[in-house]
């Protein structure tokens, strides 16, 4: 518990004063941490990273998060940083290996490592996009400290009250009454932030907002507890001490940030 606690709070500290500085540095950060996170999704099912599909993986991500700073003005809009052309290249090379390895590289690797990019890519370019848009920081700060209040509340709660599981099939700790609490803590959060930037919008928008990404967020780390079901691991990787790799603490916030673009809330 300690240990989470100090790894929690000294990461979060450290992200939040990348994102104040924003631009190219916090881009940056973003990139190492898809990097890592896309290594460990490869980890997980035992594909190795300097394997000619997982490279290729690697390269449709960084085309994804490439795109969207083009998408920000940051990039020129040059070929193939652009959509679908970057998402129909990649399918098409992934389907090509399968073909000219004579079935080495068969489908379910390339559809595990197609997935893995689309998921991982999109969710950190939106990261990305979102700090670069008007009020970025501000909307930025409102998507992580809501997602990191429901995760937090979420676990105490659950620790303290949990008696009903929520979905044990796929991930055994999480309780109804530590999800409750989480969705309360969240929302309570948003209520903050929403008095103290009232360039969000109304009250009652934030809140709304608040409400999504305490459904979203859990529903990101249930995703990713069943890739690791499926995969037979327990953890992602084992970068952050008390709380695994990379995609075990940003698995809520890349589903988060991709759900919220999708349906223009931010």
């Amino acid at each position: 518990m300690k240990q989470r606690i100090i790894t929690g709070v000294l990461g979060g500290a450290g992200f939040l004063a990348f994102l104040w500085v924003g631009g190219w540095s916090y881009a940056g950060l973003i990139g190492v941490l898809a990097t890592i996170g896309y290594l460990e999704f490869c980890r997980m099912k035992k594909i190795p990273f300097y394997s000619l599909e997982a490279v290729t993986g690697l390269v449709l991500m960084w085309l994804i998060l490439l795109t969207g700073l083009t998408e920000q003005g940051f990039l020129p809009p040059i070929w193939p940083l652009q959509m679908p052309d970057n998402i129909q290249t990649g399918l098409v090379v992934f389907l090509t290996l399968m073909v000219i390895s004579r079935n080495r590289i068969q489908v379910e690797e390339v559809a595990y490592l197609f997935l893995g990019s689309l998921y991982i890519g999109f969710g950190f370019s939106y990261m990305i996009q979102t700090r670069l848009m008007t009020d970025g920081m501000i909307w930025s700060l409102l998507a992580l400290t809501v997602t990191w209040a429901n995760d937090s509340g979420a676990y105490f709660m659950g620790k303290r009250w949990g008696k009903r599981k929520l979905w044990p099939s796929i991930s055994p700790n999480k309780t109804v009454e530590g999800s409750l609490g989480g969705m309360l803590l969240s929302l309570i959060i948003s209520a903050i932030i929403g008095l103290l930037f009232p360039e969000l919008g109304s009250l009652a928008t934030v809140l709304g907002i608040g409400l999504m990404i305490s459904i979203v967020g859990p529903l990101g780390d249930l995703i990713e507890s069943a890739v690791k079901r499926t995969t037979g691991v327990k953890d992602s990787g084992s970068l952050l001490p008390g709380h695994g790799g990379v995609l075990d603490r940003f698995d809520s916030l890349l589903l988060v940030f991709l759900v919220l673009h999708t349906i223009q809330l931010i």
